[in-house]
């Protein structure tokens, strides 16, 4: 694999200079301190993220004050003690996408919430503490503790919660094959999964910078 500083002049040979994909490839939900961010908006985010896998994240957007109304403003300790009547009033809600599974599976993650900030003290602390450098461990927690909540539906809940992680989206897997990181252009199994961490922690370590950074930066290397 190159040094960073080589993918990151690649990257700048298709988008104009260093200091424009720096700009470009900085993350803007990026939080300094993921304990600030309180349970109720983790469970929005995951609610989110899970509605939003293979469907429009355009009609998810616009229909977003309807869920947080429909699901009581995402407070885990509501929703997590929803019965059979609040997924019926849901299923028959107009201003929610009614996704029986989605529901449901927002529903047990609530409980997975309640349950982690019980033992950490918040979602928050939960996230802070896990190692930086293992995302892949953390994604397989949340796929096996969590609903709905595996691939790249983990991956951009942690995103948008200001959790600093890499995306392994087309553009960056082609960036990692071309780099002899991965043999094929998706990283979906668990050994894919750790190669992806094993190389942007390596580059992390080269520069300093963010891994969302780098994250976007190997993205950008592929070309326009």
């Amino acid at each position: 694999m190159r040094k960073f500083e080589q993918i990151l002049d690649l990257a700048a040979s298709h988008h104009g200079s260093r200091e424009q994909v720096l700009a470009m490839a900085h993350s803007e939900h990026a939080i300094e301190d993921l304990t600030d961010v309180t349970d109720d908006r983790y469970l929005a985010e995951m609610a989110k993220a899970v509605f939003s896998a293979g469907f429009s994240w355009k009609v998810i957007r616009n229909k977003w004050p309807g869920f947080e109304a429909a699901f009581d403003g995402f407070q885990p300790n509501r929703v997590a003690f929803y019965a059979d009547e609040d997924l019926d009033r849901l299923l028959s809600d107009a201003a929610i996408v009614r996704n029986g599974q989605k529901i449901t599976a927002t529903i047990e993650n609530a409980r997975f919430i309640t349950a982690t900030a019980k033992e950490h003290g918040s979602f928050g602390a939960f996230l802070s503490g896990w190692p930086g450098n293992d995302q892949a461990g953390l994604l397989a927690h949340l796929g096996k503790h969590g609903s709905r909540l595996g691939g790249a539906t983990a991956q951009y809940f942690l995103r948008f919660s200001g959790y600093d992680n890499w995306i392994a989206s087309k553009d960056v897997c082609a960036a990692l094959m071309r780099e002899g990181v991965l043999d094929k252009p998706t990283a979906t199994s668990k050994t894919a999964l750790r190669a992806v961490d094993a190389a942007i922690n390596e580059l992390q370590a080269q520069s300093g910078l963010p891994r969302a950074t780098i994250s976007r930066v190997l993205a950008l290397s592929v070309g326009p």
